[in-house]
C-alpha cells in the first residue's frame, strides 16, 4: 500500500467546474449542505444494496445515518456518513474527475431486478465541489466497507487546481467531509442555522440526519435526529391518514388551513416518479399578490432530496395555485442541479401533473359541490387563463368554468357551459355572452334587451380575464361564442323585414344624429338589440370592449383609438325628442347625451365628464 502523501492535479474539467462553482454556479451558498447530505445519502443507499449480497459489510453498525457537526474554534463543518465509503482508487475517480462517477459505475454493475431496485441511488458527482463555495479547504476521510482500519484515505484540497492523497487509519467505514470555512462564511457555525437548512433541504432524506444536542450553547455527547427521515409521498397510500396528508401540506405550504383536496400518485414504467399535489382552500400569498414570476409551490425532489421549487417547469401558469411535491427517480440536471433541462422527461411529468390537477378539480365538481364552489370562488379566474395558455386541455378546462347568466338573478357564477348548451332554444347556434367590469354592469347592459324579449339566455361575464379569454375561445361542443354587443344579430325573416322597415322610416333621424355627433362615432344605425333603452354601442367583431380599453389605459398600456357605432331605438321618447327638437344647441346636447349614456353603460371612460354634467344640467333645467 502506498503510504506517502501524493499531490495530483485535478483533471481539466474539474478545474473548470471549480472555477464555475466558486464564482457563479449556486445562487444560494447554503446549497453546499444539501449536496453533501445528498452524497452521504447516496453512500448509505449503496451500502444497503451491496449488503443484500454481502451482509458482512454492515458488521455491527447496521443503522445507517448521516451526522452533521460544527466546531466554532476550528471553524469547520463536518458531514459524516457510515455508508459504503471509498477506496483510494475510488476517491481519485470520484473527486479528481467528473467523467467517471462511482455511483454510475455501481449502477452499471447491476442488472435485471437489481437494476429496478437501485432506482433510489443517486449520482455522486459535481455536487461535491459546491463545498468550495463556502470553504477554502476541504478534507475528505474515507474507508470503504469491508476494508481494514489502515486502508483509509485522506483527500485534501484548497480548490486551486491540486489535491493531496495520503493513507489514513480510520476506525469505521464511511466518509467524512470536513469543510474549513472561509472567514466570511462563519454564519454556518451555528446550531440552529444548520438544523434549519437540514429541515429545508433534506427533511425527507430516508436516513436519519443527526446533530448533537446542545446545552448552554455547547454540544453534548448525545445525538438526535433532526430530519423527518421519511418521505411521506414515498409511502403506500394505505399507510397515510388524512391527518398525515393535512399536516404535510401545512408544513409544505406554510399554511394554517387544511387543504381543499389532494392527489397522490405513483407513475411506473420507463420513467418513474411520484406526485403529491394539493389544492389550497384559500389563495396562497403569491397568488394574492398577483405574482407570475419566480413561481413557487411545487417542490422537485430527486430520490427524496430537495432540488428546487420547480412550479414553473412542472405546472403551467394557470395552475400556479397548486402546492405539492414531485419526486423523480431520475432526471437530467445541469451541473448546479438547480435548473432543469427542458426535455421529454420534464414534459411527460408536467403533462401528468396537469392531468392529476384537472382530475382533482373535476372530482370536486362532480361529487363535492361545496368544496368546488370554494375552489371556484378563489381560483376560478386563474383557471380561466388555461383557455388561452393550454389549448390541449381547453375542453376539460371549459367544462370546469362557471358563469352568471340572465337565467338567474344575484350574480352567482354557477352556470356551466354544459348547462347553457342543454338549455339552448331550438335552432339556436351560438352561445351568447356579454362582458363588463361588474355583475350589475353586465346584467344591466342594454344589448341584452332583445335576447330577454326572445327568452334567449346570455352568459354574464364580468371578471377581468373574460374579455381576453373569449377572444381566444372560438367554440364549445360545436357551438360558437357570440358577444351580444358585437357584429350583426341574426334575425329571422319576419324580424329582418320589420327591422328594414323601421330603419327606412328612421333614415332622416339617423342622418340628423350623424351630423350632430360628427367624428365622435363611426356610424349611427337603428338597433335590433334595443327594446327599452334609447341607445347602445355596437362593436365590430375584433374591437376591444370599452371597459377593457379603459382598464388597459389606467394600467398605462397603449390602446389604439377606435370609434364605436351608436345604435338607437327610434321608439324611445328621448330619441324622439332629438328628432323633433328644432333648437340646434339642444338637439346637439340630446344627441351627445344618447352617445354618452351608451358609453357609460358599456364601461367606457367619458372623454369630458365635466361637459357631460353641464349638458345634463342644461337639459334638466330646461335651458
Amino acid at each position: 500500500m502506498n503510504t506517502a502523501t501524493e499531490t495530483r492535479p485535478f483533471e481539466a474539467e474539474v478545474t473548470q467546474v471549480l472555477r464555475l462553482v466558486t464564482h457563479s454556479l449556486y445562487s444560494h451558498k447554503e446549497i453546499f449542505l444539501r449536496e453533501l447530505v445528498s452524497n452521504a445519502s447516496d453512500a448509505c443507499d449503496k451500502l444497503r444494496f451491496e449488503a443484500i449480497g454481502k451482509p458482512e459489510l454492515l458488521g455491527d453498525d447496521a443503522e445507517l445515518h448521516i451526522d452533521v457537526e460544527f466546531d466554532k474554534e476550528a471553524g469547520t463543518v463536518t458531514v459524516r456518513d457510515n455508508g459504503i465509503g471509498m477506496s483510494r482508487e475510488e476517491i481519485v475517480a470520484n473527486l479528481g474527475s467528473i467523467a467517471s462517477s462511482g455511483t454510475r459505475r455501481f449502477l452499471e454493475s447491476l442488472s435485471g431486478e437489481q437494476q429496478a431496485d437501485a432506482r433510489l441511488i443517486g449520482q455522486f458527482g459535481v455536487g461535491f465541489y459546491s463545498a468550495f463555495v463556502v470553504a477554502d479547504k476541504v478534507t475528505v476521510l474515507s474507508r470503504r466497507a469491508g476494508a481494514v482500519d489502515n486502508e483509509g484515505v485522506r483527500w485534501e484540497s484548497d480548490g486551486q487546481g491540486e489535491y493531496s492523497l495520503a493513507a489514513e487509519e480510520i476506525a469505521a467505514r464511511g466518509t467524512s467531509v470536513i469543510l474549513h470555512l472561509k472567514e466570511d462564511e462563519k454564519e454556518f457555525l451555528d446550531n440552529w442555522k444548520l438544523r434549519d437548512l437540514i429541515r429545508k433541504y433534506s427533511d425527507h432524506v430516508a436516513f436519519p440526519i443527526r446533530m448533537k444536542k446542545q446545552q448552554d450553547g455547547k454540544p453534548t455527547g448525545e445525538w438526535e435526529t433532526v430530519n423527518d427521515a421519511s418521505a411521506l409521498w414515498a409511502k403506500p397510500k394505505s399507510e397515510i391518514s388524512d391527518d398525515d396528508y393535512k399536516a404535510f401540506y401545512k408544513s409544505l405550504g406554510h399554511d394554517f388551513n387544511d387543504p381543499l383536496a389532494w392527489s397522490h400518485n405513483r407513475v411506473e414504467g420507463s420513467q418513474r416518479f411520484t406526485t403529491l399535489l394539493y389544492l389550497p382552500a384559500q389563495p396562497p400569498f403569491d397568488l394574492l399578490m398577483g405574482a407570475r414570476d419566480e413561481r413557487k409551490g411545487v417542490k422537485l425532489y430527486i430520490k427524496r432530496v430537495f432540488i428546487m421549487d420547480a412550479a414553473e417547469e412542472l405546472l403551467p401558469n394557470y395552475l400556479r395555485f397548486v402546492r405539492g411535491v414531485v419526486d423523480a427517480d431520475d432526471l437530467p440536471l445541469n451541473v448546479s442541479r438547480e435548473i432543469l433541462q427542458h426535455n421529454r422527461q420534464i414534459e411527460r411529468i408536467k403533462a401528468s401533473c396537469v392531468k392529476r390537477v384537472l382530475d382533482l378539480i373535476e372530482k370536486l365538481a362532480a361529487s363535492e359541490p361545496e368544496k368546488f364552489e370554494t375552489f371556484r370562488k378563489f381560483f376560478g379566474n386563474t383557471l380561466k387563463e388555461g383557455i388561452v395558455e393550454d389549448p390541449s386541455n381547453r375542453e376539460r378546462i371549459a367544462k370546469l368554468l362557471r358563469f352568471a347568466s340572465t337565467r338567474d338573478e344575484g350574480g352567482e357564477q354557477k352556470v356551466s357551459l354544459d348547462d347553457y348548451v342543454a338549455r339552448m332554444q331550438p335552432g339556436q347556434e351560438a352561445i351568447w355572452y356579454v362582458t363588463a367590469d361588474s355583475y350589475k354592469a353586465a346584467a344591466g347592459s342594454p344589448q341584452l334587451e332583445a335576447f330577454k324579449a326572445k327568452g334567449i339566455e346570455v352568459l354574464l361575464m364580468f371578471d377581468r380575464v373574460d374579455e381576453w379569454i373569449m377572444g381566444q375561445f372560438g367554440e364549445y361542443e360545436g357551438k360558437t361564442f357570440r358577444n351580444v354587443a358585437k357584429g350583426e344579430l341574426p334575425l329571422d325573416e319576419a324580424d329582418k323585414k320589420k327591422q328594414e322597415e323601421v330603419a327606412k322610416e328612421a333614415e332622416p333621424l339617423v342622418a340628423k344624429l350623424k351630423e350632430l355627433l360628427g367624428d365622435r362615432v363611426s356610424e349611427v344605425k337603428v338597433s335590433a338589440r334595443l327594446t327599452d333603452s334609447p341607445s347602445c354601442l355596437a362593436l365590430g367583431d375584433y374591437d376591444l370592449a370599452p371597459h377593457l380599453a379603459r382598464l388597459l389605459r389606467e394600467a398605462g398600456q397603449e390602446v389604439p383609438e377606435s370609434k364605436a357605432t351608436l345604435e338607437i331605438n327610434p321608439a324611445h321618447p328621448l330619441v324622439k325628442r332629438v328628432e323633433s327638437e328644432a333648437d340646434d344647441a339642444r338637439a346637439k346636447d340630446l344627441a351627445l347625451l344618447l352617445l354618452e349614456q351608451a358609453e357609460i353603460t358599456a364601461g367606457a371612460a367619458l372623454p369630458d365628464p365635466a361637459a357631460f354634467v353641464q349638458r345634463m344640467n342644461r337639459l334638466l333645467g330646461g335651458s
